[in-house]
């Protein structure tokens, strides 16, 4: 089955129902100015991917574009445009971007290329699936549909997939719902790691050795493929694979047999391969980390997880069930809960969700029992609950300062009575750089702008 397919084929509704799906714009990526001025294409379902690389939807032979240069997702009556990690940047309206959103008309430049999109007349549709859980992914939120009719389709199919999103989306939990919807369900579901085996033991790992072929080999080993035979492998944080392995794991996907560290001879392999990254694998080909052959044979397909501020009509139901699970009721969530849980920005998504509803229940939530005596009541003002300890440091630092924005950019617009230019003026800053942060956090507090206050005379598309 080709991708196209995978993508675009209308899911039916199960019985009593037609076909579902959503009507996405119509635009074409048209070359206004560089060297392939002229050239036009179509941007359609799934993944629109500019650059140099020969695999990209719009090649271009602009020296100052990078390999892998951006990426172009179709939504309802726009693209979201993201950098891949590119040299020289992509900019929109003369800002320098890592992601915006555009509409028929927009333009954007990558390097000395100018791109205009422009609208078309063949509608495009996505399948929207009628579930509202898939697995154990949880929601019925318009974002999840889309990706449980992709996940259908994959599961029908013994297709190669790579599972973007975010920390704590469900990548893992997307993975084991295609292999228990196939027709490898029977078999075994094996995962790794990619980033928590030492480098010097991951090729053992994954393909096995013999021994003697190398000091500890006492005795011949399977490796993780050929544990996974007849089923599916899942290498979780595959972008973390070393350089050096990367040819070997390639050549496994191609030819469909593995040869153990120290052996002479190969092995086939009945293996389906889903990988994960959280990262952007597409940045990694443009820094070398990582090989662009390796990555267009793992992402035949590839699946995009929202993250939950993407898909907020989910939260509450999700945490129901976390509820439910940790307290062993099947009582309502409580309303300090539900409150609680509606005013947080989930920066660890569902993994922090989880996390959260499990100590609130473990410590005591307003009625529901009484804490134990030295236990602290769980509360969604208190800060240390706000702290991503889930993620590294790194990682944490960066949610951290994204949660603080957002908890200053409502304070101040509060105390400013929603007036932009006052509270520009109690934060000390130009009334341009509060509109620009207003514009990234989006949601809520965008909303509560008024049009000619968050937009002014010159339109904010970065987001």
């Amino acid at each position: 089955m080709e991708t196209d397919d995978l993508v675009t084929t209308v899911i039916g509704s199960g019985s009593g129902g037609g076909p579902q799906s959503q009507p996405l714009a119509g635009l074409d990526l048209v070359v206004v100015e560089g060297p392939d001025r002229g050239a036009r294409v179509r941007v359609a379902a799934g993944v629109t991917r500019i650059g140099t690389a020969t695999s990209n939807t719009l090649r271009l032979n602009d020296r100052a574009v990078s390999r892998v240069h951006c990426e172009l997702r179709l939504r309802a009556n726009m693209v979201q445009l993201i950098d891949a990690g590119s040299t020289n940047g992509t900019f929109a309206e003369g800002v320098r971007i890592s992601d915006a959103e555009l509409g028929a008309g927009g333009v954007f430049r990558v390097g000395s290329t100018a791109i205009r999109l422009e609208a078309n007349d063949a509608e495009t549709r996505v399948p929207i699936s009628h579930r509202d859980r898939f697995g154990e992914l949880l929601g019925g939120s318009i974002a999840m549909r889309r990706v449980y009719a992709v996940l259908e389709r994959l599961a029908a199919t013994d297709t190669t997939a790579l599972i973007h999103g975010e920390t704590g989306t469900g990548k893992e939990l997307a993975a084991r719902a295609v292999h228990d919807a196939s027709r490898r369900a029977s078999g075994p579901f094996v995962t790794v790691d990619c980033g928590a085996i030492a480098e010097n033991l991951i090729e053992s790992e994954l393909f096995g050795h013999v021994r003697g072929s190398f000091s500890g080999a006492l005795a011949d080993r399977k490796g993780l493929f050929e544990e996974a035979h007849g089923g599916t492998l899942f290498l979780d944080e595959i972008g973390e694979l070393p350089l050096s392995l990367q040819p070997r794991l390639l050549r496994a996907l191609e030819a469909r047999e593995v040869r153990r560290v120290g052996a002479n001879t190969s092995k086939p392999i009945d293996v389906r391969v889903l990988a994960a990254s959280h990262r952007s694998l597409a940045q990694s080909v443009n820094n070398g980390t990582f090989r662009e052959d390796l990555y267009y044979r793992l992402a035949v397909v590839e699946v995009e997880l929202p993250p939950l501020r993407a898909r907020r009509e989910d939260i509450v139901v999700i945490a129901q069930r976390f509820y439910e699970r940790f307290s062993g009721s099947e009582d309502g969530l409580p309303d300090v809960l539900v409150s609680a849980v509606q005013s947080r920005a989930w920066t660890g998504n569902v993994r922090e969700l989880r996390n959260f509803i499990e100590r609130s229940v473990t410590l005591g939530v307003p009625g529901h029992g009484v804490p134990q005596a030295g236990m602290r009541m769980a509360s969604p003002v208190d800060a240390s609950s706000l702290v991503p300890v889930h993620l590294p440091l790194r990682e944490a630092r960066v949610a951290w300062m994204e949660q603080f924005e957002r908890h200053y950019v409502e304070a101040l617009l509060r105390r400013a009575g929603g007036n932009v230019t006052r509270a520009a003026e109690m934060a000390g800053v130009h009334r341009r750089s509060l509109q620009r942060v207003i514009a990234s956090l989006g949601g809520r507090i965008a909303e509560s702008i008024a049009p000619e206050d968050l937009l002014d005379d010159e339109p904010l598309s970065t987001r």
